[in-house]
């Protein structure tokens, strides 16, 4: 009996990297549905500060939401280096912009 290409199981790696989107889009829906705005935490132009500094945030478990994250790598040129960049969205507080706040 031939197996098919459709018939056979997920490619080794693919469950991990679709749960990862999965996450990802589960954390960018939530925030479409608030308003807020995106904190810079960490930003830098060094590769190696970049990767100490998120394996510390990483082994101080439960510090940050990742799934409320954003990762982002400017890429350089040659008339401006990479930068690398860490975000946290925050959601506005429940008064918001826009509306009006009973006065106490």
């Amino acid at each position: 009996m031939l197996v098919q290409p459709s018939d056979a199981g997920p490619m080794p790696g693919q469950r991990k990297r679709r749960q990862r989107q999965d996450l990802g889009r589960r954390a960018a829906s939530a925030s479409t549905l608030e308003s807020g705005s995106w904190k810079v935490l960490f930003e830098t132009q060094e590769e190696s500060e970049w990767r100490a500094h998120l394996r510390g945030l990483r082994a101080a478990d439960g510090q940050i939401d990742w799934a409320m994250t954003r990762i982002d790598t400017l890429c350089g040129r040659l008339s401006q280096p990479t930068t690398y960049r860490l975000s946290l969205f925050v959601p506005d507080p429940e008064g918001g912009p826009g509306r009006s706040r009973p006065d106490n």
